[in-house]
């Protein structure tokens, strides 16, 4: 397999960030062509891409750190418009003497890291598979958030005095939730039922005046 200097003209490399993305038009040799920096939004995409055909005309790579989380939209706009994207690890960044950040030079150093790459790893596909990976990720989420929910609730009971812990110590987990469920929702009643009878109280005081 051929390298890939040989097979483009110029690599594109971007450092994402959440509000800003930055670009840098590498040779194959590393040499720095230009740089710019836009916007992470559509008008910032639409920049890049411009940004790219005039001043890396030809075969070119974009080499993009994070395509799964801040350079996702680029990512998909980029693949929109039929661009060649590869994805590149987001490195540690080591603190540098002045402890400045330059995202001009970790955009060179994204590109640069392309070419010196046998293999390079294509960004995941969006559309069904992003969506389909939301719905796993939100239910781990929620599975998570009842499974310290119940524990929670449990070592409320454990830790409970007598006389309310005894009518719940024998309960199961399902039984439980229903029994806290419905005390909350008398309660709920109450505290509407004690407001509504405040407020009738009050226009009837307004209304004697």
């Amino acid at each position: 397999m051929r390298p890939l200097a040989e097979q483009i003209d110029f690599v594109v490399g971007v450092d994402t960030h959440k509000h800003t993305h930055t670009a840098a038009v590498v040779t194959p040799t590393g040499g720095v062509v230009a740089q710019l920096t836009v916007a992470a939004d559509a008008g910032g995409y639409a920049r890049s891409v411009a940004f790219a055909r005039e001043r890396a005309p030809g075969r070119r790579l974009w080499a993009i750190e994070g395509t799964g989380s801040f350079g996702a939209g680029l990512t998909t706009a980029l693949l929109e418009h039929g661009e060649r994207v590869a994805e590149i690890d987001r490195p540690a960044r080591p603190a540098r003497r002045s402890g400045a950040k330059s995202d001009a030079l970790d955009a060179v150093r994204a590109a640069r890291e392309a070419l010196a790459r046998d293999h390079l790893a294509q960004p995941r596909r969006r559309g069904a598979r992003e969506a389909l990976r939301v719905l796993l990720t939100t239910r781990e989420g929620l599975i998570t958030a009842r499974t310290r929910a119940i524990c929670h609730l449990k070592a409320l009971v454990v830790n409970a005095p007598e006389g309310l812990r005894h009518p719940l110590r024998h309960l199961s987990t399902s039984d439980l939730l229903h029994h806290c469920a419905r005390r909350a929702v008398i309660r709920r009643t109450r505290r509407v039922a004690r407001c509504s009878a405040g407020r009738a109280g009050a226009q009837r005081s307004r209304a004697q005046w």
